[in-house]
């Protein structure tokens, strides 16, 4: 029940350079509860689930992956795809961080390789947004194999607080490409510059879209990965990024832009519950923010300020101690691993 309260693939033998044989501090986590499906769970019900994975924001992965756990009604049908830009190396160091916490847990991590965007990406309002990793999202379809026709997407700040089950089973119908709560209250002209909107041809890009463009929140999505092979949709979200690096300013906020551009309007809608978003703060400050009324899903902390630095520097917000039950941090220490 709802919270009641208002190709890529790449080897994995390459050289790694000096710049990346610095040390490599890993947290130490205690192991979580182990959960188990209940008698009405099919094993042909597997449910797929993207997520980010590096050393910054592991700690919230985690946690986020144990929330989807404790409240699933087959939690063991679950299938975790963990996307990552480390060396070789290091992503060994963050495997055995996911199996010190979840020994039983399906999982794949995938090496994305951050040469590819990187010519692509423009400064924006924040340096987190302007990583690599943060543009993974784009690519999950060449990312993951073919067999894995949908995936839900999840940024690494978010905690669930109901079954995953009813997300995951949102109807895309024959005309959807992806499902995301909208927000049509927002001031959607305030996500482009005003270069966008004189431009002679790019508004255009929103005319005779099947509904009014809206915003939505990239950080949780249910995405039919068949349907975005078959439409090319990485080259359309490519294409916005190139103009944007290469000819003239369009955008201030990273990833996000682009999935409007090609996306608002034709994204099928989903509860507002299920993506409570901002509690992060604004991009810049990270203040504390109350949630949005109605029912709550997911909590996602996103912007600025992330629960664990908070709550590590005492400066926690009243809402991040919703966040704490599912951190999985030991305290005794630190693991620190150099690359050698």
């Amino acid at each position: 029940m709802p919270l009641p309260i208002s190709s890529l693939l790449l080897p994995l033998l390459f050289f790694v350079s000096p710049a990346l044989s610095a040390p490599f501090e890993v947290p130490e986590f205690r192991e979580a509860p182990a959960f188990r499906n209940g008698p009405d769970c099919s094993p042909e019900n597997t449910i797929h689930i993207a997520m980010t994975l590096d050393a910054t924001y592991l700690r919230g992965s985690l946690a986020g992956v144990l929330s989807v756990l404790r409240h699933a009604s087959c939690p063991e049908s679950i299938n975790f795809h963990f996307v990552a830009t480390s060396s070789p190396r290091r992503i060994q160091h963050l495997r055995r961080a996911v199996l010190s916490a979840f020994p039983s847990l399906p999982f794949s991590i995938y090496r994305f390789d951050a040469s590819l965007v990187r010519g692509k990406i423009s400064q924006s309002v924040r340096r987190a947004l302007d990583q690599p990793l943060n543009y993974a999202r784009i690519y999950l379809s060449d990312l993951l194999p073919p067999t894995v026709r949908r995936v839900l997407y999840l940024d690494s700040d978010v905690i669930l607080v109901d079954d995953v089950a009813m997300l995951w089973s949102t109807p895309l119908g024959p005309n959807h490409v992806l499902a995301a709560p909208e927000y049509c209250h927002a001031n959607f002209t305030a996500y482009f510059t005003a270069t966008f909107w004189v431009h002679p041809t790019y508004p255009s890009v929103f005319s005779n879209r099947p509904h009014q463009p809206c915003y939505f929140n990239t950080g949780v999505m249910v995405m039919d990965l068949d349907k975005w092979r078959d439409g090319d949709y990485t080259k359309r979200l490519e294409t916005w990024m190139e103009i944007q690096k290469k000819e003239v300013r369009i955008y201030e906020l990273g990833s996000l832009p682009p999935f409007l551009l090609v996306f608002a309007g034709e994204v099928k809608e989903v509860e507002h519950r299920w993506n409570q978003h901002g509690l992060g703060g604004d991009n810049k400050e990270g203040l504390c923010r109350d949630l949005h009324p109605g029912p709550v899903s997911l909590l996602h902390w996103s912007g600025k300020g992330k629960p664990w630095l908070r709550l590590d520097n005492g400066r926690a917000c009243p809402l991040d101690a919703l966040w704490a039950p599912y951190d999985l941090l030991l305290r005794s220490g630190r693991d620190v691993l150099a690359d050698v």
